[in-house]
């Protein structure tokens, strides 16, 4: 289908040329003070990882600013909420620990990415600090960094996204629920009772 293709870099500095020196000296190998202020301003994470056959996953990671700790330059502990249970991101960690994190603040257009190796946690003392509406999470997501940097804000300038006059009309966009009946096609569920056992479950299963 595709034609054309870049498969080297060699080819993708032909036309693209070299990073630019700043580029490359924003990089650190730990998580550096104003990297540190930001993640613990930052109410959600996209987590990506991989497994050994090169399936890969990226899954949204959200609860009030200062969810993720900051334990110290090297490590940061995320908590494990109530989630669909298929355990994506989660299977591929115990195959492959590689593991990328975007941070991002509403408002801001920079982000904060952090690469590293994950390991799955049940440190009771570590989990008891990370208690929500008085639900302690089962697991937490160890990491230690490997690289920790600003990322531009090119991306969230042309797409506009901290604009809400630019936002689409939602009437147009499908909900969960008929995201659900479309992929599914359940013979017997209609999109109202779908949308209402999604509504419970928030309601009920958040933490």
């Amino acid at each position: 289908m595709f034609q054309d293709l870049v498969t080297n870099e060699a080819q993708l500095r032909e036309l693209m040329g070299e990073a630019s020196p700043g580029s490359l000296k924003k990089e650190t190998t730990h998580i550096y003070e104003d990297a540190k202020r930001f993640i613990e301003l930052s109410p959600m994470v996209f987590l990506a990882t991989s497994g050994k056959d090169g399936r890969c996953d990226v899954a949204p990671k959200g609860d009030p600013n200062g969810f993720v700790r900051v334990l110290d330059e090297k490590h940061l502990l995320i908590p494990d909420r109530p989630g669909n249970k298929r355990f994506d991101g989660l299977r591929n960690i115990m195959e492959n620990p590689q593991i990328g994190l975007l941070f991002i603040v509403p408002g801001r257009s920079e982000t904060v990415r952090v690469n590293g190796r994950a390991w799955i946690t049940r440190d009771q003392e570590l989990l008891a600090t990370m208690q929500e509406r008085g639900k302690t999470p089962w697991f937490a997501l160890g990491i230690e960094v490997q690289e920790c940097f600003m990322h531009c804000a090119k991306a969230f300038i042309r797409s506009k996204l901290w604009q809400p006059e630019s936002w689409p009309n939602l009437d147009a966009v499908p909900t969960g629920a008929e995201l659900y009946i479309s992929a599914v096609k359940p013979a017997d569920e209609t999109v109202a009772d779908v949308a209402a056992r999604h509504a419970e479950a928030y309601r009920v299963n958040l933490y």
